[in-house]
């Protein structure tokens, strides 16, 4: 499936995102990647789910062929971000995924902007890192600025990929490295202290629309218990745990993945 661009949409503080729409059909969802990588994150789910819905995925502020402006950046402006894309693409709500970082900004864009939002994926996500998280996010963006982001590919490698999977899928492994390796660091920064910034706790109990939360069984970004906690905080939620997935089961198994948004909204399988 090609990714040609389909528009830039215009954010309410004067900047650029780079937005992509795929497949047809008479359900909208939209996708958004995890921290450092970028729109072709989700392409291996969209493919399997643009047969009966429209998908729109799109790089955030500071990633990919967006802007990338000066910070700070909050979780709350990365959810308004994404009304700016909605409304660039004409689409007035949708069903809305993200993975990692994206799942963060999905619950921002939950407590903002709930009219518009249809149901709700969850991937390897959490509402809160923890007390501790605001050091932690700062040291690793600290990192960054003084090391550059090859200090970091090791760890990194291990976070997302699980180690059977880093051996047979080395392509997809080096095509999300070079990614991560082409961010920009002061907005790769930003976005990290922005992460450790975020607590969207109270979000949860006031979320009423489908959502299924999925998470894989050795993530040790986000573990299976942040999950746990989102399942418990969100009424009517799903939580599935994906048995040998690491922190990036969209690209890990995306089939898998797939099925959790047909299930979301009710599709064939």
């Amino acid at each position: 499936m090609g990714s040609c661009i389909s528009d830039r949409a215009p954010t309410r503080d004067g900047f650029e995102l780079a937005y992509w729409v795929k497949g047809h059909g008479p359900t909208r969802i939209v996708l958004i990647h995890s921290l450092a990588i970028d729109h072709h994150f989700w392409n291996p789910v969209a493919e399997r789910i643009a047969s009966f819905a429209k998908v729109l995925i799109y790089d955030c502020r500071g990633h990919g062929q967006s802007d990338k402006p000066p910070g700070p950046y909050t979780v709350e402006q990365f959810a308004d971000d994404l009304a700016d894309v909605l409304n660039a693409a004409g689409w007035p709500d949708a069903v809305v995924g993200g993975a990692s970082m994206g799942g963060s900004v999905a619950l921002a864009f939950a407590g903002r902007h709930s009219s518009r939002l249809a149901a709700l994926g969850l991937f390897d996500t959490t509402a809160w890192y923890g007390a501790d998280a605001p050091q932690q996010w700062r040291e690793r963006a600290e990192k960054a600025l003084s090391s550059g982001f090859r200090a970091l590919v090791d760890f990194q490698q291990t976070r997302w990929f699980g180690d059977d999977f880093r051996e047979r899928h080395r392509d997809v492994v080096d095509a999300t490295v070079a990614t991560f390796l082409a961010n920009d660091v002061r907005a790769y920064a930003e976005t990290c202290r922005m992460l450790g910034a975020a607590d969207l706790r109270e979000v949860l109990p006031n979320i009423s629309v489908p959502t299924r939360i999925t998470v894989g069984e050795e993530d040790y970004a986000t573990p299976p218990a942040m999950s746990k906690a989102l399942h418990a905080g969100i009424r009517g939620s799903t939580l599935t745990v994906l048995k040998g997935g690491r922190h990036l089961t969209p690209l890990e198994m995306p089939e898998r993945i797939a099925d959790e948004l047909r299930a979301l909204i009710g599709a064939p399988s």
